[in-house]
């Protein structure tokens, strides 16, 4: 996909509201644009209005949100790190919320009509956890080390990654299959209540985030430039690992491990609109919201009526495109 013809955000906006438009309309059931305008409209039948409402929008509005998170979270973890291969599961709050929500999968607490809300709680607290123990090895008495949180990072990633091996190999074959399901992604279970989380999140996200653009464009001098030009690196560091172990507990709580959107959708943007995180930001959160709409679709569509976990289909498609970047942009994946 070449941003080169997509010209401003509103151009972004206009294919991500095309792109609801199709994922609302396409299924293990169709629907033509008429029915599709008539359920909108309310004077569809009870069966597509059911279809439409009460499955397809809520799943479609949080396949936009967590895009946008995943996105957004991503772009401010290269940033921070002043990486462009830095991925926003590199602080191991992915790794802390996979071992969050494994642990109550494996143990069944709230099996039942709350067990979806006890799995997301377990994911975010151990997304928060994690995040917390990694900061907490790199933070010293002369501030914080990028090198130090993202080999702490890797670390936390790893052990956890290993815990929930273990935990697998103890339980029976529905509830290993429950955790292998959950953790490959999936937005099957969205709700209105989960959207609403979803856009809650990234709405703070993106409030807090945007103030930082800044401090952003002066990381990618050096953080002795930045302190020279007045940033407090220290602080703006602690602000930008909450936000992105925030952004990311509420992604994988909700919607499971989804792979490569957070790494290569700034990617997808900066060598369009270059690293200048002004024009960076928002950018990301529209494509990153249209890319996840679109690869929720083809999980969906492509074995109808069965699915496609959504971390596959995001790691066949982010793969390729990946490799074809590093090869054909070699030079330019970098931020100076």
């Amino acid at each position: 996909m070449s941003l080169k013809g997509l010209g401003a955000p509103p151009s972004l906006t206009l294919l991500l509201l095309l792109a609801i438009c199709t994922a609302l309309s396409l299924g293990a059931v169709s629907l033509t644009p008429s029915e599709l305008f008539a359920v909108l409209k309310g004077e569809g039948d009870a069966l597509h209005s059911t279809l439409l409402l009460q499955l397809r929008l809520p799943r479609v509005l949080q396949a936009a949100s967590i895009g946008a998170l995943l996105a957004l979270t991503g772009a401010l973890s290269q940033g921070m790190f002043r990486n462009p291969l830095a991925d926003p599961s590199l602080i191991g709050v992915t790794g802390g919320a996979s071992l969050g929500g494994a642990l109550v999968l494996t143990l069944g607490i709230g099996v039942g009509l709350s067990g979806d809300l006890y799995v997301s709680l377990g994911a975010f607290t151990g997304g928060l956890v994690a995040t917390w123990v990694v900061y907490r090895i790199a933070r010293t008495a002369e501030g914080t080390s990028v090198s130090t949180l993202l080999l702490a990072g890797v670390a936390i990633t790893a052990l956890a990654g290993a815990l929930v091996s273990v935990l697998e190999m103890t339980i029976d074959n529905s509830a290993l299959r429950r955790v292998a399901l959950w953790r490959l992604g999936s937005l099957a279970g969205a709700s209105y209540q989960t959207v609403t989380i979803a856009t809650a999140a990234l709405a703070l996200l993106v409030a807090l985030s945007l103030p930082l653009r800044d401090v952003l464009n002066a990381f990618l001098l050096g953080e002795a430039e930045a302190g020279h030009l007045g940033y407090r690196s220290g602080r703006s560091k602690a602000l930008l690992t909450t936000l992105i172990a925030a952004g990311m507990g509420v992604s994988v709580a909700l919607a499971g491990a989804i792979a490569f959107v957070g790494l290569v959708v700034p990617h997808m943007v900066r060598l369009y609109c270059g690293p200048e995180h002004r024009a960076l930001l928002p950018r990301c959160a529209l494509l990153g919201a249209l890319v996840l709409v679109l690869a929720d679709l083809l999980s969906r569509v492509l074995l109808a009526p069965s699915e496609i976990p959504l971390g596959i289909v995001t790691a066949l498609l982010g793969v390729p495109y990946f490799l074809v970047l590093l090869r054909r942009y070699q030079a330019r994946l970098v931020f100076s």
